[in-house]
C-alpha cells in the first residue's frame, strides 16, 4: 500500500477536467454513484457509466477506500484520503483521489505493475544477497570441513529446500553425508554406496569436466538420499559444489510433493549458494590435510624424548623462541650405538636463525648425522662431512654443535667430546665440583674447512654432562631485566645439583632460565644432560611393603 496525500480541487465547473487523461479516472459523488469516468477508465472497466453506483464496477478495495474518504471528509475540510492499491483486471493498480470542495472524488488508477514486480524483485535480491552473506559469514567462521557441512546442508534446508544433503567426495569406499531436513539438525553418516549409481551424482563429485546442476526424476533418488520422515518427494536438484581447483562435493536439495517445482531462478541462486559453500568446503579440506603435513613434518624436527640407552641416562629439554610455535633452530638428539659396546653418537646444535627456516635445516643436519652414525667416535671425520654437506646445500646458513660420543664401561660413563663452535659442556662432580671440558672447534657451513679439538671425559656413577645452546647463557632478564643469565650463573647453579638425577638437572636448568627472563622475548634453548647411573640395589621391607633404592 503507497500513501500520499490527495488533491483537493476548488472549482465551480460541472464538468471535469479530466477526460483525455492517460490514466483511467472515476469522478463518485459523496453517495458513491459514478458521475464522470474518462474512455481510459472505459475500457478498464467496460460496465463504468454515469449513474452507476461505484460498488457495481469497481473493485472492492476501490470502494472501500471511498467510503472511508467519504467519511473522512468534511466540506469544510475536505480531507484527502489515503491511497490505496489492488489488483484490477489481472495488473495492480494504485488509487490516488482528487477531492472537490462539493465532495465529488475523482479516482485516479495508475497501473503500479511493473514498479511491483520491481520492487519485489528487488525485495527478493535483497534477502538473497543477505542470505548469501550469512553464509558466507557462517561458512567462513570455521576451518572443520564436518563444520562447514553442516551449516551447508543446514543453510540450504531452511532457505532452498525442505530437506538437504551436503556430500564429500568419497573417502575410500564410503561417501560422507550430512543430511537435514528443514528446522532440524544436522546429521552426519558413511554410505557404502557408489556415486555413479545416482545420475548426475557421480559428475558433481568429481567436478570435472564442470557440469551444471540437475534434476532427477524421484523415482530414481535412492533410499539413503531421502531423509527419514521425509514422505513423497516432489522434486531432486543436484548441484556441483566447486572447490579450489578440485571439487568439494555436491549439494542434493529435495522438496516434497506439493510444493513447487525449482524454478531457472532458483536454480541459479542455488549454484551461487553452492559456490560459497563448495570454497569454504574446499578451504577446509585443504587446511585438514596442511593440518596433517604439519603434523606429520613436525613429529620428524621436534625434538625427541630421551631415556636411558645402552646403560647411560639422558634428558633433554629444548623451548622454541616463541611459545605459539614448536619448532625453531635448536635441537639435539641421541643416536644409539648399532653394536653392542659400541658409542651411542650425541648431539646438540644452534642453527644461525630462528622459525621455520632454521628448523628445516636442523631437520637435514640431524638426518646427516644420523647417517654418519658408524663414524661415532671420529668427530674430525662427521664435522668435516657434515660442513660440506651444508656448503653445497641451498641454505645460506651455518650451525654450531656438540658431538658427544657415550659409551659405559663398568660403573662409569667414557666420554668422547668436540665443540663446533659452540658453548663447551659443563661436567659436574660428585663433590659439586663443575668443569669446562677442553673443546674448541670452528662452526660448521660457513668456511671451507673446519677444524676442532676433543676432549675425553669419564663420569663416576652420579656425575654428569651438561650439553646447552646460547640460548641459556644468553637469556636476558633479571632484577633489572637486561643482563645476561651468564656463564658463572649457570656453573653455580649446576654445583647445586651434584649427585641429581639427569631429568631433575634438566628440568633446573630450564626453570632457572624461564625464571630469569619472565615473559621476555628469547632465543630458542635446549639443554642435554648424560648422566652415569648410580649404582643402586633394592633393599626389601618386608614381604609386603616397597622397597627403596640405596646407593
Amino acid at each position: 500500500m503507497v500513501s500520499t496525500r490527495g488533491q483537493t480541487v476548488t472549482t465551480t465547473e460541472q464538468g471535469f477536467p479530466w477526460g483525455s487523461a492517460p490514466y483511467p479516472v472515476l469522478v463518485a459523488d459523496p453517495q458513491g454513484t459514478l458521475v464522470q469516468c474518462n474512455d481510459a477508465a472505459a475500457v478498464l472497466l467496460p460496465r463504468a457509466a454515469p449513474g452507476i453506483p461505484l460498488a457495481d464496477v469497481a473493485p472492492p478495495w476501490l470502494v472501500a477506500a471511498h467510503l472511508t474518504l467519504r467519511i473522512s471528509a468534511t466540506p469544510a475540510e475536505p480531507e484527502a484520503g489515503v491511497s490505496h492499491s489492488g489488483v484490477l483486471g489481472g495488473r495492480r493498480f494504485e488509487a490516488h483521489p482528487s477531492v472537490r470542495d462539493d465532495g465529488m472524488v475523482a479516482w485516479w488508477l495508475v497501473d503500479d505493475t511493473d514498479h511491483q514486480l520491481a520492487r519485489e524483485a528487488l525485495h527478493m535480491e535483497r534477502e538473497r544477497t543477505a542470505f548469501l552473506v550469512r553464509a558466507s559469514n557462517s561458512l567462513l567462521s570455521s576451518l572443520n570441513l564436518g563444520r562447514c557441512m553442516d551449516v551447508t546442508a543446514q543453510m540450504a534446508a531452511e532457505t532452498l529446500a525442505d530437506a538437504a544433503l551436503a556430500i564429500a567426495p568419497a573417502r575410500g569406499h564410503r561417501l560422507p553425508v550430512v543430511t537435514c531436513l528443514r528446522g532440524g539438525t544436522p546429521a552426519l553418516s558413511q554410505e557404502t554406496v557408489d556415486p555413479d549409481d545416482v545420475p548426475g551424482l557421480g559428475e558433481a563429485l568429481r567436478g570435472f569436466p564442470p557440469v551444471p546442476s540437475r534434476w532427477i526424476d524421484p523415482a530414481l533418488a535412492p533410499r539413503w538420499m531421502v531423509p527419514d520422515g521425509f514422505g513423497p518427494v516432489g522434486s531432486i536438484v543436484i548441484t556441483p559444489l566447486p572447490g579450489h581447483g578440485v571439487p568439494a562435493g555436491a549439494l542434493v536439495l529435495l522438496r516434497k510433493t506439493g510444493s513447487t517445482a525449482f524454478s531457472d531462478e532458483e536454480e541459479i541462486f542455488a549454484r551461487l549458494f553452492a559456490a560459497r559453500s563448495g570454497a569454504a568446503m574446499s578451504a577446509a579440506r585443504l587446511y585438514a590435510e596442511q593440518t596433517a603435513i604439519t603434523d606429520i613434518l613436525m613429529q620428524e624436527l621436534l625434538p625427541p624424548t630421551l631415556h636411558q640407552i645402552s646403560g647411560v641416562d639422558f634428558a633433554g629439554r629444548y623451548r622454541p623462541s616463541a611459545d605459539n610455535v614448536r619448532i625453531g633452530g635448536d635441537f639435539y638428539d641421541v643416536h644409539p650405538a648399532g653394536v653392542e659396546g659400541e658409542p651411542s653418537l650425541v648431539t646438540i646444535g644452534d642453527v644461525c636463525g630462528k622459525g621455520l627456516e632454521a628448523a628445516v635445516l636442523t631437520g637435514k643436519i640431524r638426518n646427516t648425522l644420523h647417517a654418519l652414525l658408524p663414524l661415532a667416535d671420529d668427530h674430525q671425520r662427521i664435522l668435516s662431512l657434515l660442513n660440506t654437506a651444508l656448503l653445497n646445500s641451498h641454505h645460506a646458513r651455518f650451525a654450531t654443535l656438540v658431538l658427544a660420543s657415550a659409551v659405559r664401561r663398568g660403573n662409569e660413563v667414557d666420554l668422547k667430546l668436540t665443540s663446533g663452535g659452540h658453548p663447551a659442556p659443563l661436567i659436574i662432580r660428585a663433590d659439586g665440583t663443575v668443569e669446562e671440558a677442553d673443546t674448541r672447534g670452528t662452526l660448521v657451513g660457513a668456511l671451507p674447512r673446519v677444524s676442532a679439538s676433543s676432549a675425553e671425559v669419564t663420569l663416576a656413577p652420579g656425575e654428569s654432562c651438561v650439553l646447552y645452546t646460547d640460548g641459556i647463557i644468553e637469556a636476558r632478564g633479571g632484577p633489572m631485566g637486561d643482563a645476561q643469565f651468564g656463564e658463572a650463573r649457570l656453573k653455580r647453579a649446576l654445583a647445586e645439583c651434584a649427585g641429581m638425577p639427569c631429568e631433575g638437572i634438566a628440568e633446573h636448568v630450564q626453570m632457572l632460565a624461564a625464571q630469569w627472563l619472565g615473559s621476555r622475548r628469547h632465543d630458542d634453548m635446549a639443554v642435554v644432560v648424560i648422566s652415569a647411573p648410580r649404582t643402586q640395589y633394592l633393599s626389601a621391607v618386608n614381604g609386603t611393603t616397597r622397597g627403596r633404592y640405596t646407593a
